[in-house]
């Protein structure tokens, strides 16, 4: 029996100029992480005294960091479904908006509280734009595009990682330290226009009633949740009360959350999704590899700069094969998904940016350059054959209607896994860093130890000032690559985990994406068996 070929479901005007729209949706994507990609290689001279920088202690670095992860993350899953509900470009433009505003008053800080304070609300426009995004290419893409689309949105992140730090090293070296922010000012400018001319409006036609305390849940736990693990790396101590009392609330405010979604009548959100196994395993997938690759992102800029001595322009440099790696691979992971199916595909991946972090574990203070280079490069190709294929599987298990709520879902785990990765391998970083100049340290006037032992940067800082302090300085790099040694173990460990469960629990098929109407996979698999009956 012959079947006809389902019709488009996209209107032809719009399927027209759905690669004019891919591109200006890039470049909400480019500008909210090549935000993160220049802060890392900015924080050397933040960290810098006034003039020069602003001062900021290891603490502020950490959280002009964090303060946005917190942010952001908290307020991803509820964005998302205020983009299903009141319309997906309105959430764009108006998370542009806040973005751009955000960055020019960052750029003009004077304080590192300030800065923390506006890097926060840059959170807040980026959780409003980010959900939308991928949303919208499930509404504007017919589903046999969509693995290619989602794997060029993949390989955006490549594209910004790759420019970010070039970009930040040369703002750096040229101009003042607020140029890093200042710079996405006229990529909002632009996005926005571009935005209100190709983009189309889409939300879900059925949306139900508000569910206001499942989202004040949500936003509760998450926040609560992300703060404690936040405070705990911070620390370098989660048994504190400062650390596990937020988390413990955080931790039963989800609980709460998930308790009364699977009682109310309209729930935020539909937690039978993480019934699916495809679901469940792949957002699993996006918080381990993120988890792992945080921290490394994290002590990296710092071996590059403060170990072997190159400027912030050469750092970003030696950034670059990794986001070109992401940029080649990523829109090609379908064609690897397609003979090997997702979860060799994903798992394969994961062994690759496994394959990685052991190259970190010993590396040392004279390795040759080159090694960095192909870490970059074997790394960035591992990721770029993760995300794509675990994406696709995440909004092919949901209704077209809720891509919001998918794509926000999708990156609160991406958020949650980063902040975990800051703040545990952080927390690691710190500890066994300080143990090991313990004995060094003493020698330094009682004053002075604990500030010195903070970090790497705040030792070589001291060391600068002090007569005869450059014997500080081969200890403190000794002690802070034998720190990142231990850091990129436990990194291969997640990331041998993050691959086991991509083997043992994604499809080793293609996922489909939803077809007309976000029909889950339930239903597309009894139209198949309808289909086959009548042949």
């Amino acid at each position: 029996m012959t079947t006809a070929a389902a019709p488009p479901r996209v209107p032809e005007a719009i399927h027209r100029r759905r690669w004019a729209i891919l591109g200006t949706l890039l470049l909400a994507l480019l500008v909210v992480v090549l935000d993160n990609s220049i802060l890392n290689v900015a924080m050397k001279t933040i960290a810098t005294p006034a003039p020069v920088g602003l001062g900021a202690t290891q603490s502020d670095l950490e959280w002009s960091i964090n303060s946005y992860t917190l942010v952001f993350a908290g307020l991803l899953f509820t964005s998302g479904l205020l983009g299903d509900r009141f319309g997906r470009k309105r959430a764009l433009l108006a998370g542009m908006a806040v973005f751009g505003v955000a960055s020019l008053l960052s750029a003009l800080a004077a304080s590192p509280g300030e800065l923390i304070g506006y890097r926060a609300l840059m959170g807040v426009g980026g959780a409003l734009a980010m959900p939308a995004t991928l949303a919208i290419i499930m509404n504007v893409f017919e589903r046999s595009e969509q693995p290619k689309a989602i794997g060029i949105w993949a390989g955006a992140v490549g594209l910004a990682i790759a420019i970010g730090p070039i970009t930040g090293g040369l703002l750096i070296e040229h101009f003042w330290w607020g140029s890093v922010f200042l710079v996405n000012v006229p990529i909002v400018v632009v996005a926005v226009i571009a935005m209100v001319i190709l983009v189309p409006e889409s939300k879900d036609p059925n949306p139900g009633r508000m569910d206001p305390v499942g989202v004040l849940l949500s936003i509760i736990g998450l926040v609560a949740l992300i703060y404690g693990i936040i405070k705990g790396g911070e620390l370098a101590d989660f048994t504190v009360v400062e650390a596990w009392a937020p988390t413990l609330v955080g931790v039963v405010a989800l609980a709460a959350f998930v308790w009364f979604e699977r009682r109310t009548p309209f729930p935020a959100l539909d937690v039978t999704w993480f019934r699916d196994k495809v679901f469940s395993a792949s957002v699993v997938v996006v918080g381990v590899i993120f988890f792992a690759l945080m921290g490394v992102s994290f002590f990296g800029v710092f071996y590059i700069q403060s170990v072997r001595g190159y400027s912030a322009l050469q750092a970003g440099l030696l950034m670059l094969p990794m986001a070109a790696a992401q940029l080649l691979f990523a829109p090609r992971a379908r064609l690897v998904v397609d003979r090997l199916g997702v979860a060799a595909t994903a798992a394969g991946g994961m062994l690759l940016v496994a394959l990685g972090f052991v190259g970190y574990v010993v590396l040392t203070a004279t390795s040759p350059i080159w090694v960095l280079v192909v870490l970059g490069l074997v790394m960035g190709a591992g990721m770029a054959h993760v995300m794509p294929p675990v994406t696709v599987a995440i909004m092919a298990s949901l209704p077209r209607e809720k891509a919001g709520a998918g794509s926000a879902v999708n990156n609160t785990f991406r958020q949650v896994g980063g902040s975990l990765g800051v703040a545990v391998l952080g927390a690691v970083l710190s500890t066994v860093y300080r143990d090991g100049m313990a004995d060094t340290l003493t020698q330094l006037p009682e004053g002075l130890r604990d500030k010195a032992g903070e970090s790497l940067e705040a030792t070589l800082a001291i060391a600068d000032r002090l007569p005869g302090g450059q014997a500080l300085i081969t200890p403190a790099k000794d002690s802070f690559i034998h720190a990142m040694h231990v850091v990129a173990s436990l990194s291969v460990g997640v990331s041998l985990i993050g691959a086991a469960a991509a083997w043992f629990l994604l499809p080793r098929r293609p996922a489909a994406p939803a077809g007309p109407g976000g029909q889950v996979p339930e239903q597309r698999g009894q139209e198949r068996e309808a289909a086959a009956a009548d042949a």
